[in-house]
């Protein structure tokens, strides 16, 4: 979809992409750097605009500007506290966690948008700006990873 600036508000764009773009920052960069970097880049797109509300995909742009804010947040020291403690997560496989930061970038956020959140393959492939076929590529090639390091067989 293409965002007109004369017609678009600032609001319908944030509305449109606040979750996708969030949830793509949070799978590349976890919890916390995700979440700033998806708020930095929705800052960066209300300080532009003008320019950015005429993108054709203004979402795969602001990845973009998060993406850039997020490596710069790991070049500088921060001062960690501990999140909140006692928080019960969900029961998951153990080794999933680990499985999936040894994948590459784009197949943990490929993979985790679309089997974690129903992203579609188009989806995927604007947040990330690739193409759909790259998509398919890093989600075939994170499930095969994900099935050799957590020893799952498939019965076919």
């Amino acid at each position: 979809m293409t965002f007109d600036a004369d017609r678009w508000t600032f609001s319908d764009l944030v509305r449109s992409i606040e979750g996708p773009l969030r949830r793509a920052m949070v799978a590349t960069y976890g919890p916390e750097r995700g979440s700033e970097a998806a708020a930095e880049a929705i800052a960066y797109g209300w300080e532009h605009w003008e320019r950015i509300g005429k993108m054709e995909n203004p979402i795969g742009y602001l990845y973009k500007v998060g993406r850039s804010r997020a490596i710069d947040a790991l070049r500088r020291p921060r001062v960690l506290f501990p999140l909140v403690p006692n928080v019960e997560l969900p029961h998951i496989e153990p080794g999933l966690p680990g499985a999936l930061a040894r994948l590459s970038r784009n197949q943990r956020v490929a993979v985790w948008l679309i089997h974690g959140f129903g992203y579609t393959y188009r989806e995927v492939a604007d947040i990330l700006g690739i193409s759909m076929g790259s998509v398919q590529q890093h989600v075939n090639r994170a499930l095969r990873k994900l099935q050799s390091d957590l020893e799952v067989t498939t019965h076919d």
